[in-house]
């Protein structure tokens, strides 16, 4: 965490910038070690180049914060105090004129932001948000380390979704056996809201699991992670239950034709928007371009979607350390939706994954 701040620190001195408001909860977290979800309640962490930062927490927070990694201040309000008067006289107690202060524009709601400018007039706003993409974007090994436990979980959360998979069983109870039976061994958070999606009901990429049940000769998509020690998880995994009718198979044959190709490629040097085109040209030439309707994939780290998009167009040159997703996919109305996805770190010669359960087109009934 140190080194981080340092980071950070040295940013400020060179941009000439007096000070930078941090926000996001998982920012917080990647430079304090921690990690918390105040809900309506202002969480912040406030770095200077010349003085000690400070985390600003709700006042039923601030035991919490000062017992965790964080070696600096911890300031605290209650719910009846005015939060913002009181980030403004700790900003002024460090005794640096503001006239040039950082924000998370992708970040920061209009209304705080606005409660920024009225206390600090006259001050520049500059925005810190692609400063800190860059420095999550090279991963740790003790960052990856984290990630694989994650994704072993994850590999996990996926037997028990398949070995719950029977005939009349809904997706909402499915998820409800995933999510209980990781809670019983130790798991606290999932990464997002657990997806299990049965035939024409996962041709929508982002459905979400209701009373639909489960019937014989269809295919059942999953889309899960966890969360372990601060770092994501997220796989996909389309299991098929009994025999799903022909157009089915083949479209999980080209999604998964497309994914391969994608992995293989991945490699220092290669560019992002290249990865998409590799994956996407799959999909394309088989005739199902139009029903691949989202980027190839996503960054992931302490947030299971963060920078950067693997996305058509993007120059963005793949780096050894960097995590993200392959996720290829495609969505037929009425038929099917298929999208397999592994996350991967890049490695000096190619990329390793960071789950494991199989691919092939293998029934579970």
């Amino acid at each position: 965490m140190k080194k981080r701040l340092a980071d950070l620190q040295e940013w400020l001195k060179e941009t000439h910038t007096d000070g930078v408001f941090i926000n996001d909860p998982g920012s917080i977290a990647y430079f304090s070690g921690y990690e918390s979800d105040p809900h309506e309640r202002i969480l912040a962490l406030v770095v200077f180049p010349f003085a000690d930062p400070f985390l600003f927490t709700p006042s039923l927070e601030k035991e919490d914060a000062k017992n965790s990694e964080w070696g600096f201040e911890v300031y605290s309000y209650l719910d009846n105090e005015d939060p913002w008067t009181s980030i403004a006289e700790k900003i002024r107690q460090k005794g640096t004129p503001i006239h040039r202060f950082a924000i998370e524009k992708t970040f920061l709601t209009v209304d705080r932001y606005e409660k920024l400018e009225k206390l600090f007039e006259q001050v520049e706003f500059i925005d810190t948000t692609e400063k800190i993409q860059q420095m999550k974007l090279i991963k740790t090994p003790e960052e990856i380390e984290r990630m694989i436990e994650a994704g072993k979980w994850a590999d996990t959360a996926l037997e028990i979704g398949f070995n719950a998979i029977k005939e009349g069983i809904s997706e909402q109870e499915i998820v409800a056996e995933i999510e209980y039976q990781l809670k019983k061994q130790g798991i606290k958070e999932m990464s997002f809201e657990t997806m299990v999606l049965a035939g024409d009901n996962a041709a929508s990429p982002h459905g979400t699991p209701g009373s639909r049940k489960i019937q014989k000769d269809e295919l059942v998509l999953f889309d899960l992670g966890v969360v372990y020690h601060g770092y994501t998880s997220d796989v996909t995994r389309t299991a098929v239950f009994g025999t799903p009718p022909k157009e089915a198979e083949e479209i999980y044959s080209v999604v998964l034709k497309a994914y391969q190709a994608a992995v293989a490629a991945v490699k220092p040097g290669i560019t992002a928007g290249q990865l998409d085109k590799i994956a996407r040209d799959v999909i394309t030439e088989a005739g199902y371009g139009p029903y691949f309707t989202h980027r190839l994939g996503h960054g992931l780290g302490s947030s299971v979607h963060e920078y950067p998009s693997i996305m058509e167009g993007s120059e963005l040159i793949i780096q050894e350390g960097m995590c993200f997703s392959i996720e290829p996919g495609v969505y037929v109305p009425g038929v099917a939706g298929v999208r397999i996805e592994d996350c991967v770190y890049v490695t000096k010669n190619g990329c390793e994954v960071f789950t494991h359960t199989p691919k092939t087109y293998t029934s579970i009934l």
